[in-house]
Order: C-alpha cells, then sequence, then structure tokens
C-alpha cells in the first residue's frame, strides 16, 4: 500500500489515497489484491477522495473536514474498512 499511496500522489492522480479493505468486490477504486488475503479473504482497492466525492461515499460539505482528519497523506494511510459490523474509517501512520 505504501507503493501505491506514493505512486497516486506523485503522479498527481490524487493527494489523498483511500485504501478501501473489503470481503467482497465492490465497485469502488482499483484492486490492489484479486485473491482474498487467507485466513480472513480481504481485498483491497486503491482509491481517492475525488472517487469517494463522485461516488457520495463523502459528500462535498465534508471534504474539508476529511481532510483535516486525514492528515498529511505522506506520513498517513486513509483505510475504508467494510466489515460484518459496518463500514469506518481507519488512519494509520506510514
Amino acid at each position: 500500500m505504501g507503493q501505491a499511496s506514493d505512486t497516486i500522489i506523485d503522479q498527481e492522480v490524487s493527494k489523498y489515497p483511500i485504501f478501501v479493505i473489503n470481503k467482497e468486490n465492490i465497485a469502488v477504486g482499483i484492486p490492489l489484491v484479486t485473491e482474498p488475503i487467507k485466513p480472513e479473504g480481504w481485498l483491497i482497492n486503491a482509491s481517492s477522495l475525488e472517487e469517494f466525492t463522485a461516488k457520495q461515499l463523502i459528500t462535498a460539505e465534508k471534504v474539508e473536514d476529511f481532510k483535516g482528519v486525514y492528515g498529511d497523506p505522506k506520513k498517513r494511510f486513509c483505510l475504508f474498512v467494510i466489515a460484518d459490523f459496518g463500514a469506518t474509517f481507519v488512519f494509520l501512520p506510514i
């Protein structure tokens, strides 16, 4: 994910990469991991704040709040985890 994040930022695809962690194939982002990671069966897609906004997963009114919580994308990962309990954002240091 670190290399993918750097590529997304360095190639100016987005300043705010988002990695979607899920157990189902979903129509958000580009698959980074196409075979489920064992034993839990997780898949990873690379997405962006722009895609989340376009798909209204983050409303336009919340974009600045999201950027504030995200912090420095060169120092943090943003994960959008979809699991049995629902979906949540998780921010981790790089």
